[in-house]
């Protein structure tokens, strides 16, 4: 019998070094916080649909948090951040979605060396499948990017949607996952610690229309009731979540394939697991490009046997950019990056507690996309988000933080279709999907005003939100007498942070214009 390419493989790793674990950092693109691990009694809402065996084991297994937040809810961004542990804006061309910049002017990111290379100057092997969005050195370039078995993934719910034997299709897009993690395994040295970034981008729009229901059984109707009161009442919304909701199943499955065939391997308690996502879901009100809980609080839940207690909860607030720093001190290292997120391995810890974290995130965006107001203008917003309240600083609130009404008129509009497929035809940073057309066919029924001004309307300069009274953000307080002082308080925490980091925003308004805004000649 001949021994399996698989197999040789294992055995030639076996005696893997105990010192330093291996990561493997599953990532997924537009990832909300839905994971059945956070379905909540008396607290109806899409958790309660799905069931993602995948991540509710890291978090059985390994630590889950409550309130994690993205730097900004914009992929390029959300990602720099979170490899070079620093807030977005710090990050110079790569502070804003896919990194444009002025040629002949220095770039701070150029100066920036990322956790990925850190690893491979320190002897890991690291590679990384579908999804960069940043620059390609970032990750060491294209040999170690690791598609060769293919990106079906990425196109899930299409894919699948398309095949006479669905069944046979999934099985041979999970067999693509499996291809190219052994692809990347194929290149690992003997006794080599490996970081694997498995990042696709399937939950991305735009999946498969019917795809939740015909793939994965989630009936659209059972989510009623489970909605966020954000979106008004529509079963073509609730079909739309559903679909997502599948996309996101289909992740974990993948998610959980790997874990095995780490397991299989015999490493998986020498490895950290990592399941997070890039910032919430898209195409809908207050979710991708917003501050708020819905488009900066994502699903985030870690394993690692050697180092963190089985169970542990941690509700206090997060930021993603603490995954550099606490993955570098686990393979012992330090980053030469100036991180602003700290190492949370202290706190997930036998002993550790919620006080040793620092309790809040900082979160904000400027540019998504270009060209989303004229002039490529950007939205500057930025929010300090703590386990009590949400405080929001909108910088230039005459402008329209979805982007401008484009052939949007009371009397006209774009079609349907047009509105799902096409995101530059209104309100360009919210994404096209099913949502924004309903809202956009609906917007003269009477009562959507509150829903419209939700999704895409003018904000005020600052925001604040009671959380114990109003989870979802929709009551504006900051004018509120009672609760002066708390905006007072968070309002010059927050300006503190800005100044700390130098944020170009402060200085005479930096990213309005060139290097961050590439206008044409």
């Amino acid at each position: 019998m001949k021994t399996s390419f698989f197999l040789t493989l294992l055995l030639s790793i076996s005696g893997v070094a105990q010192d330093r674990p291996n990561i493997l950092f599953l990532f997924a693109d537009d990832l909300g916080r839905y994971a059945s691990a956070y379905a909540e009694a008396g607290n109806p809402s899409p958790n309660d649909v799905i069931s993602t065996p995948g991540f509710d084991r890291v978090a059985k297994e390994g630590a889950i948090f409550e309130n994690a937040f993205v730097s900004v809810p914009s992929c390029t961004p959300s990602r720099t951040s979170v490899v070079t542990g620093r807030h977005f804006f710090r990050n110079g061309s790569h502070s804003q979605l896919h990194h444009p910049w002025q040629k002949g002017v220095a770039d701070p990111f150029d100066a920036i060396k990322g956790m990925p290379m850190l690893l491979q100057d320190s002897g890991y092997h690291i590679g990384l499948t579908y999804k960069l969005h940043m620059r390609e050195s970032i990750f060491g370039g294209k040999g170690n990017i690791y598609n060769q078995a293919g990106a079906k993934m990425n196109q899930y719910s299409h894919v699948v949607s398309a095949a006479t034997d669905r069944e046979a299709k999934k099985k041979q897009i999970f067999e693509e996952v499996r291809g190219n993690f052994r692809a990347f395994l194929a290149n690992r040295k003997a006794k080599q610690p490996f970081f694997y970034a498995f990042h696709p981008t399937n939950t991305h729009r735009a999946w498969k229309s019917g795809s939740g229901p015909s793939l994965w059984g989630l009936d659209p109707e059972t989510l009623k009731g489970k909605m966020p009161p954000t979106l008004p009442e529509s079963a073509v919304i609730r079909a739309d979540m559903a679909d997502y909701l599948g996309e996101v199943m289909a992740f974990y499955s993948a998610c959980e394939i790997l874990m095995r065939m780490v397991e299989e391997m015999g490493e998986l308690d020498h490895t950290i697991v990592v399941i997070s996502g890039d910032h919430g879901i898209p195409g809908f009100p207050r979710g991708k490009c917003n501050v708020h809980d819905f488009g900066a609080r994502v699903p985030l839940a870690i394993r690692w046997p050697k180092r963190i207690v089985a169970g542990r909860k941690v509700s206090v607030p997060v930021s993603l950019i603490d995954l550099a720093p606490t993955l570098l001190a686990a393979a012992k290292l330090t980053s030469p990056d100036d991180p602003d997120g700290q190492n949370l391995l202290p706190a997930l810890e036998e002993g550790g507690d919620d006080t040793k974290l620092r309790g809040w995130a900082l979160i904000g965006r400027e540019t998504h996309f270009n060209p989303a107001r004229d002039g490529i203008l950007p939205y500057p917003t930025r929010a300090l988000r703590t386990a009590d309240f949400l405080y929001v600083k909108n910088f230039k609130p005459e402008r329209w933080p979805m982007g401008d009404a484009k052939n949007l008129t009371a009397e006209s509009a774009p079609s349907f279709e047009e509105l799902v497929h096409n995101t530059r035809c209104a309100f360009p940073d919210m994404d096209g999907s099913p949502t924004k057309a309903w809202l956009v066919e609906h917007r003269n029924d009477p009562g959507m005003k509150p829903y419209l001004s939700l999704a895409w309307g003018k904000r005020p300069a600052e925001e604040l939100y009671d959380l114990a009274k109003d989870p979802h953000q929709m009551n504006n307080l900051a004018e509120d007498p009672k609760y002066q002082e708390t905006r007072t308080m968070l309002s010059e925490k927050l300006m503190q942070e800005l100044r700390n980091g130098d944020d170009p925003r402060l200085k005479d308004d930096a990213f309005d214009r060139p290097p961050y805004v590439v206008k044409k000649p």
